[in-house]
C-alpha cells in the first residue's frame, strides 16, 4: 500500500477532509495550503505553505517535503476556487485566477512531482475534478471550463504515464457540505444593473442550497482513502447523490437542447 502522500488545498473543504481520512487510514501526510504561513504540524500532518498559482511556492513546497518524507507515493491535488458569474461578464483576471488555481495549479504540481515518481518506477496521482467537469451549469462557466480542462489533461496524462508505473485517478464530487462558501467568489460585474442579475440571484440560491445540503465530506475522504488501498487505482471516482448521478447520465443520453432546458429549469432560468 502507498504510504507517503502530498496533498494540496488541504486546509479547508474537501481537501481538509481528505487529508484527515488519509491520516486516519495510516498514510504519512504532507499537507500544503496557502493559509499555512509556515511549517507546522496539525493533527499528525506535516503542514507547509503552498500556493499552487506560484511557481516558486510550488518549488519550495516540493524541496521541503522531500526533506521530510522523500519522494511521495501519492500526490492528491485538491486546491481549487470557484467564481460565480455570467460567462459574458467575467473579467480576464477572474477567469485567470480560476484557471491558474484549478488547472495550471495541477499542471505545476505534475511537472514537479511526476519526475520523482518516474524515478521510483511507480506512483499515484489523485486529482479532484467535479461533476462540473462532466457537464455545465449556469453561473459556473469559469469553474466548469477549468474542470473540463482538467478532465482532458488527466485523460492524456493517464495514458502517457502508465508505462512508467504511474496511475491516475480523477475524483468527481457532486455537492458536499464542506464549507465551500469559503472559496466561493462572486463576479465583480454581477451588480444590480447587470442584465443577468435577477436570474443570477435565483440561480446562486439554488447552488448555495445544494451545497449546504450536500453529501458528507468525511465519507468522501474515506472513499478516496479506500481507493488508494486497492491494488489498482480506479480511473474515476464519481462521488455524488443519486440525483446528481442521474444528471450526469442524462447529459450523455439526452439531446443537448433537451438537457439544457432541463438544467435551466432547475436553476430557475
Amino acid at each position: 500500500m502507498s504510504k507517503k502522500v502530498w496533498i494540496t488545498g488541504a486546509s479547508s473543504g474537501l481537501g481538509l477532509h481528505t487529508a484527515q481520512a488519509l491520516r486516519e487510514a495510516g498514510f504519512t501526510v504532507v499537507a500544503g495550503a496557502r493559509s499555512y504561513a509556515d511549517e507546522t504540524r496539525r493533527q499528525d500532518a506535516l503542514c507547509l505553505p503552498l500556493d499552487v498559482t506560484n511557481e516558486e511556492s510550488v518549488q519550495a513546497f516540493v524541496e521541503k517535503a522531500l526533506t521530510l518524507t522523500g519522494a511521495p507515493d501519492v500526490l492528491v491535488h485538491c486546491a481549487g476556487v470557484l467564481n460565480l458569474g455570467a460567462c459574458e461578464c467575467y473579467g480576464d483576471a477572474e477567469i485567470r485566477l480560476v484557471m491558474e488555481t484549478n488547472f495550471f495549479g495541477l499542471t505545476r504540481m505534475v511537472r514537479h512531482v511526476l519526475p520523482l515518481m518516474r524515478e521510483k518506477g511507480k506512483g499515484r496521482l489523485v486529482a479532484f475534478s467535479s461533476i462540473n467537469g462532466l457537464l455545465g451549469i449556469p453561473w459556473e462557466g469559469a469553474y466548469c471550463a477549468s474542470k473540463h480542462a482538467m478532465e482532458g489533461y488527466l485523460e492524456c496524462l493517464r495514458m502517457e504515464s502508465a508505462p512508467f508505473g504511474i496511475e491516475v485517478m480523477v475524483v468527481e464530487p457532486g455537492d458536499h457540505s464542506s464549507g465551500s462558501s469559503q472559496y466561493r467568489r462572486h463576479g465583480e460585474n454581477m451588480h444590480k444593473d447587470n442584465p443577468y442579475y435577477e436570474r443570477y440571484q435565483k440561480g446562486i440560491r439554488v447552488i448555495a442550497h445544494d451545497e449546504e445540503n450536500g453529501s458528507d465530506p468525511k465519507k468522501l475522504g474515506k472513499k478516496v482513502a479506500r481507493a488508494l488501498r486497492k491494488k489498482h487505482l480506479p480511473c474515476k471516482l464519481l462521488i455524488a447523490k443519486w440525483d446528481q448521478r442521474l444528471a450526469v447520465m442524462l447529459h450523455d443520453a439526452l439531446p443537448v437542447r433537451w438537457f439544457s432546458r432541463f438544467i435551466s429549469m432547475y436553476y430557475k432560468q
